[in-house]
């Protein structure tokens, strides 16, 4: 709408930062974040399906009080299940933290201009990706990034969840972020 004013909204999440990569790091990394639309979940068996439609609806109930339309809210959890699973991290884990990172805003810009969902920085869009760091707000190119980044951390930290959740935020080495983000996850594990 001409003459309107946008306000964004701001997130208290900190910045990954730009680190020099290997070529074969950054043709890894740009590969993984081709932009394919997450496929219709296909299960080995009626058991796994039915244990999935009983996370996607446990963990609907609980995202509902933050993403009140019912679409909206299935497309969200389906796209990071799908992203999560596709990084091999835990959907729990990436719950945990985008509700640290943006408290699931996706329209969250940070102090440092990290944004979206998962609060990736623009540097990224521009390292591994077109260069155009508006799509960071199209839930499912943020959601990818950020699985990917995660990932890229956890590699480089050697499997070392809380190490990667640091650099992740730019807090590498101090136990208030991880911490945060654990503290979180635990709110998206299903029991059993």
């Amino acid at each position: 709408m001409p003459g309107a004013l946008i306000f964004q909204e701001r997130a208290l999440a900190g910045g990954q930062l730009e680190e020099p990569l290997a070529d074969a790091v950054r043709t890894a990394l740009s590969s993984a974040i081709a932009n394919d639309a997450p496929p219709l979940p296909v299960f080995a068996s009626t058991d796994a399906r039915l244990r999935y439609l009983r996370w996607l609806s446990g963990m609907s109930d609980r995202l509902y009080s933050r993403k009140k339309d019912f679409n909206a809210r299935i497309e969200f959890l389906q796209t990071v299940w799908y992203e999560s699973q596709r990084a091999g991290l835990e959907t729990s884990l990436v719950l945990g933290l985008i509700q640290v990172e943006s408290a699931f805003r996706k329209y969250a810009v940070s102090s440092v201009g990290a944004r979206g969902y998962m609060q990736v920085m623009p540097f990224w869009s521009r390292v591994i990706g077109d260069g155009d760091a508006g799509k960071l707000f199209h839930m499912q190119t943020n959601l990818r990034f950020g699985c990917v980044i995660l990932r890229h951390y956890l590699e480089r930290e050697r499997g070392d969840l809380f190490m990667a959740l640091g650099r992740y935020n730019g807090s590498r080495g101090r136990p208030q972020y991880p911490n945060a983000v654990f503290g979180a996850q635990k709110r998206w594990v299903l029991s059993a």
